[in-house]
């Protein structure tokens, strides 16, 4: 199955990091962790994400580097894409972000 990244509109989501960036595993019982291209470290958040039907949904999102995001934070992602996957007869969407901004800020205003 081909990958192809799709856009994530953020402008009407309420978006709140419930869980701290942790480096994620590529193997649980080696503890090996799993890297970009580029070498880097690639981190996993979990988001809580609302829409304007009041509807929440726990999403986990990936990024690299380490984002400066605390528990609690209201977050906007910046280039935030989904991917659909497929293995062994399961499937799922996965998310990718390039980094995060805390709401309000005027940058993170200008992205919604």
């Amino acid at each position: 199955m081909r990958t192809i990244p799709i856009p994530v509109d953020v402008t009407k989501l309420h978006i709140v990091c419930v869980k701290p960036p942790m480096p994620r595993l590529v193997n649980k019982d080696t503890g090996e962790v799993k890297r970009d291209r580029d070498g880097n470290v690639m981190y996993e958040l979990t988001l809580l994400i609302e829409d304007g039907f009041n509807r929440m949904e726990l999403v986990k999102v990936t990024t690299s580097p380490e984002p400066p995001v605390t528990v609690g934070e209201v977050i906007v992602p910046v280039g935030l894409v989904g991917y659909v996957w497929e293995q062994n007869g399961r499937w799922g969407i996965s998310y990718r972000a390039q980094s995060f901004l805390p709401a309000g800020t005027p940058r993170a205003e200008a992205g919604r």
